[in-house]
């Protein structure tokens, strides 16, 4: 029997495809037949019933746990990027000192504000962020004697700490994110709960149109 996915015949696409996150919530349904499932064990027997009704009342219980956990990975990013906005707005005073920076710069960081934020806004404060940072780090390669300045070198290095704490931070919540949007799917208990309680999948985090252009620069 031949492979199903032969990478000898093809078809294959040489321009190759790029990978995208789709920012939609899916509600967990169930049908008819899991109405007819339950009815069943209460038919079987009452301890049937009873063992389903306990199984139910521990998935609820493991999922708003998850639910709290994904508050805890969110709200860890989110401290991340406030400290990473003090730091970038200290680093923008420093450099002001030095050169005429642009008001444009402040503006910006006035709009990446912090707090509690949805998927959405996180996402956009970590694209204003990223591009505060590209344009203080052109100001500062325009002018090679702000580079040899203690304090600029020591916001950078904070800055450069706290972009990699973020990375790290999204790849916490986005396992938690999977862990949620599998285990909802779980028929039937799991499954037969989310439906109740009204669940969907949770968005992944993704980043903007704008970063994935910039990781497609020549750098080198």
């Amino acid at each position: 029997m031949a492979n199903a996915l032969d990478e000898e015949t093809g078809p294959v696409r040489e321009e190759g495809r790029d990978i995208n996150v789709i920012a939609k919530q899916i509600p967990v349904k169930v049908g008819t037949g899991s109405t007819i499932f339950q009815v069943m064990l209460w038919v079987l027997g009452i301890i049937p019933g009873i063992i389903f009704m306990v199984m139910k009342i521990k998935a609820a219980q493991y999922l708003r746990q998850l639910e709290q956990k994904l508050q805890h990975d969110a709200s860890q990013i989110d401290n991340y990027l406030e400290q990473r906005v003090v730091i970038l707005s200290n680093l923008a005073k420093l450099v002001q000192t030095a050169v005429n920076l642009d008001k444009d710069t402040f503006t910006q960081i006035a709009m990446a504000r912090s707090g509690r934020m949805t998927d959405t806004e996180r996402n956009e404060t970590g694209t204003q962020i990223e591009n505060l940072n590209a344009r203080l780090n052109l100001q500062i390669e325009a002018y090679p004697t702000l580079q040899a300045h203690s304090e600029i070198k020591d916001a950078i290095q904070q800055n450069s700490y706290l972009q990699k704490e973020i990375t790290a931070a999204r790849e916490v919540y986005n396992d938690s994110v999977n862990e949620w949007n599998k285990i909802i799917q779980v028929w039937p208990t799991y499954m037969i709960v989310a439906a109740k309680q009204g669940y969907t999948t949770r968005i992944p985090y993704s980043v903007s149109k704008e970063v994935k252009e910039k990781a497609r620069d020549v750098f080198f």
